[in-house]
């Protein structure tokens, strides 16, 4: 690997930025592919260069042929991230599903004795207020945000952080009703239907849960369908759990 190729791949992982290092296998020849630079790549055939692009949004490495040659993709991303606002019940079956998912999982609650190791054993705890936790954590577009307390002095200071970031799922718990309440409550604080129509609430898609365990398994199927296919919110059924409060 050449040595500016190899100084570029540092730097990314360091910024966090995603990239595909395509190697010709038979000249060892390689070029780096970023999907938030369009003029990348363009020295590679195009039927190869898209198929970069999508190893890339994939998130998967992978071998593929173009016209006789062989090459190997190699896609680098940073880790995702999942910051669930709220020790409560749900949450604790949905570490287990983020971690299973390949989350970084970090649990944020005021209140001591929801957030401590005897309940999350293992898992990454903060006592802080949500909005300095996430005001000084990256907040990309391999980031989900859940906010789970039903308080609104925890869950709204931590909309109002990510609802400008560039994370790829934002969800609340709640029904129609308090989540028509929360939209008001972020509406009289200066921000547009634009920005709020970004939350999934009634949270996780309508699958009927009921159990604890069964809204975190909607949550999970949630982000995973925001990451993976890129649905609007409100279609295919998505926004039925979240209790009745």
């Amino acid at each position: 690997m050449k040595r500016d190729i190899l100084d570029r791949l540092n730097t990314d992982r360091e910024s966090k930025r995603p990239v595909a290092l395509v190697s010709d296998t038979g000249s060892g020849g390689q070029t780096l592919v970023y999907a938030d630079a369009p003029g990348c790549g363009e020295d590679l055939p195009e039927e190869l260069l898209s198929q970069a692009r999508t190893a890339l949004a994939d998130d998967r490495s992978t071998i593929v042929e173009d016209d006789g040659k062989q090459y190997f993709i190699q896609v680098q991303s940073p880790p995702l991230r999942l910051f669930i606002v709220g020790a409560v019940h749900i949450t604790q079956p949905l570490v287990q599903f983020a971690h299973l998912a390949g989350y970084s999982v970090t649990v944020i609650d005021p209140r001591r004795a929801f957030a401590d190791d005897d309940r999350f054993p293992g898992v990454e705890l903060s006592n802080e207020w949500p909005d300095d936790v996430l005001g000084r954590s990256t907040l990309d577009r391999r980031t989900a945000i859940v906010t789970l307390t039903h308080d609104p002095k925890i869950d709204d200071p931590a909309l109002e952080t990510v609802l400008a970031s560039d994370v790829f799922y934002i969800g609340s718990l709640g029904s129609n009703r308090t989540h028509g309440k929360r939209l008001a409550r972020l509406h009289e604080n200066g921000f547009s239907e634009q920005q709020t129509g970004r939350i999934h609430g009634p949270i996780g898609l309508n699958i009927g849960a009921k159990s604890p365990a069964e809204i975190a398994i909607s949550i999970m199927a949630e982000i995973t369908q925001a990451r993976r296919m890129a649905t609007p919110h409100g279609a295919d059924g998505t926004g039925s759990n979240g209790g009745s409060a």
